[in-house]
């Protein structure tokens, strides 16, 4: 939405120096266009090969899950299995930990590294981990910010490039954007409290710690190029319709 946006604000409303097929804008896009793909093959890769080696103990995801919540007195917290792949996440407002069903099910080491993970996020909302808390709230701006934000860069176009409504849609989109940055720490967290954990409590061996940790650092990425990706895309639109004097 937001590319076809970028195409329709710039050669329909006179941006058109750039030339009518190439806005060097769009270089912007396509960086973050790759550095996202990267990031989704890396996990991709690294979460398929190590679903292809068994813990030595036999624990499956949800069993994994299960004993981390109870080890940290977190007997209110259930697990359950939702289908996709990679569609983890725990639910911090009916206290749920969902696995897809090849974490729930199957006991790699990539399905109890994942299943970890999602217990990290449980403990840091039980402790009150404030970047977690940050999230949270900025759940409703971010959701509004990324719905809006390209209607009122369309409404600011249309309505003679009216500067203060373009304004206002960059803000949006800046919004959402601020929403993934503060994102990295708290999954940074999870990932380290979730490796702990795992190490501490003996449940899996030293040389599988080390591929869980692959797979998280892998996981971890996606959530670095995808801010980075909205960066580069708040820059654009800064480029395109901030701050714009038009004759």
């Amino acid at each position: 939405m937001i590319t076809a946006l970028m195409y329709y604000g710039g050669y329909g409303y006179g941006l058109g120096r750039y030339g009518f097929y190439w806005d060097p804008t769009y270089i912007l896009i396509i960086i973050g266009a790759v550095i996202t793909l990267m990031a989704s093959a890396r996990v991709k890769t690294t979460f398929h090969k190590y679903s292809r080696y068994n813990t030595h103990n036999g624990l499956t995801g949800e069993m994994a899950a299960r004993r981390i919540l109870d080890s940290q007195g977190l007997y209110d917290v259930r697990v359950e299995p939702i289908r996709g792949e990679l569609t983890d996440h725990y639910d911090p407002r009916t206290k749920v930990v969902r696995l897809s069903e090849p974490v729930f099910h199957r006991s790699s080491i990539a399905a109890v590294g994942v299943a970890a993970h999602e217990c990290g996020h449980a403990v840091q909302h039980a402790k009150g981990y404030v970047p977690l808390q940050i999230r949270s709230a900025l759940v409703p701006v971010a959701n509004f910010g990324a719905k809006f934000s390209w209607l009122m860069i369309i409404a600011g176009v249309l309505l003679s490039w009216n500067q203060t409504i373009l304004d206002l849609g960059i803000l949006f989109f800046a919004a959402a954007v601020l929403f993934q940055i503060v994102t990295l720490p708290v999954e940074i967290n999870a990932s380290r409290r979730a490796v702990a954990i795992l190490n501490n409590s003996g449940m899996v061996y030293e040389d599988e710690v080390s591929g869980v940790r692959k797979v998280l650092k892998a996981a971890a990425l996606t959530y670095v190029a995808g801010a980075a990706s909205s960066v580069l895309q708040l820059l654009r639109l800064v480029m395109l319709f901030g701050g714009r004097n038009r004759d």
